[in-house]
């Protein structure tokens, strides 16, 4: 009885202070860095660790920005500057000129008017029926509806370019209608409709809202469209202002296909219209039309950035 006391009160005794751990026993409060606490806190580690991290943030905004600097800069030197070898890192003399001059003679006005009324035309036609058959396959459940989601990610893994002649013949000729869609609008906005990436995001999403709301709809008599309207849209709008934003700028960014659909110079998009116009204006004038062709995204990423990574990250944890 004595032995059998002994060795409870042994295994039930916490360990002193003083007493150091052995290697087997985790420590729950230590955590695995590339630099660790002690060296950092050295003054020889902390100077390394900052000068490592200054070379890093120095490279990546070299190769992200440096583009956009030399876009920018170019756009105000002159003819003799912009093509002299080296190029020169800041310009001599400032031209802004260049950039009214670029507006006015490719008519850059034309241009960013077509483009816009394209991009948000495909925007609420992706809008509607994205939407929908993101949500019939969320929470509708049609029969096969995994059969067709699987067919819908399957079109991911194909190239954008393979698919340019069928879809241009399938243009040239619409099957049933028998019409000719070439120079109208509807060359660009219904291709844009078939976004496999954009409905996978909606389906994404709509698999995190709680079967319980809309249980509680139907409770109250709504119907499965009521629903979507009235319960499922409001709550939505983080990833629905990432579609947004990524069908307005796919079709900002798109060159080939409005080149090929587009010939007519008075329809054509801003790519289009200035690689048309590129051959008869000076390499300064051309920039500077590059460069005003490039705020619109910059603004939109740089205005809705916080929306793009919410939107992108809602529908990853269901709570």
């Amino acid at each position: 009885m004595a032995s059998n006391t002994l060795v409870s009160r042994r295994a039930t005794a916490k360990p002193r202070p003083g007493r150091r751990r052995s290697g087997r026993e985790p420590d729950l409060g230590r955590q695995r860095t590339l630099i660790s606490p002690a060296q950092l806190g050295r003054p020889r580690g902390k100077a390394v660790y900052w000068i490592v991290f200054a070379l890093v943030v120095a490279g990546f905004t070299v190769v992200f920005l440096g583009p956009l600097y030399w876009m920018v800069t170019g756009g105000l030197k002159t003819t003799q500057e912009v093509v002299q070898s080296p190029p020169t890192a800041f310009p001599t003399s400032i031209h802004t000129e260049n950039y009214s001059q670029a507006w006015t003679v490719m008519d850059l006005s034309r241009l960013l008017f077509n483009t816009l009324y394209y991009a948000f035309g495909a925007l609420a036609f992706q809008l509607v029926l994205d939407v929908a058959a993101a949500y019939s396959l969320s929470k509708l459940r049609p029969v096969f509806g995994k059969v067709i989601l699987g067919m819908m990610l399957a079109t991911l893994m194909i190239p954008a370019t393979v698919l340019v002649v069928p879809q241009y013949l399938t243009v040239l000729d619409v099957p049933v209608f028998q019409r000719n869609l070439l120079n109208s609008p509807w060359a660009i906005w219904l291709p844009s409709v078939t976004n496999a990436f954009n409905i996978f995001l909606l389906k994404r999403f709509f698999d995190s809202i709680p079967r319980e709301l809309l249980d509680a709809a139907a409770i109250d008599g709504a119907s499965p469209l009521r629903t979507l309207r009235s319960v499922v849209l409001p709550i939505s709008r983080p990833i629905l202002g990432v579609v947004s934003i990524f069908a307005v700028v796919g079709v900002w960014k798109d060159f080939l296909w409005p080149m090929l659909t587009l010939p007519d110079p008075d329809k054509q998009t801003l790519n289009v219209g200035i690689y048309s116009l590129a051959s008869g204006v000076p390499e300064n004038v051309l920039i500077a039309a590059l460069t005003i062709a490039s705020v619109p995204t910059l603004l939109i990423f740089l205005i809705f950035q916080r929306n793009i990574m919410s939107g992108l990250t809602a529908g990853g944890l269901k709570g």
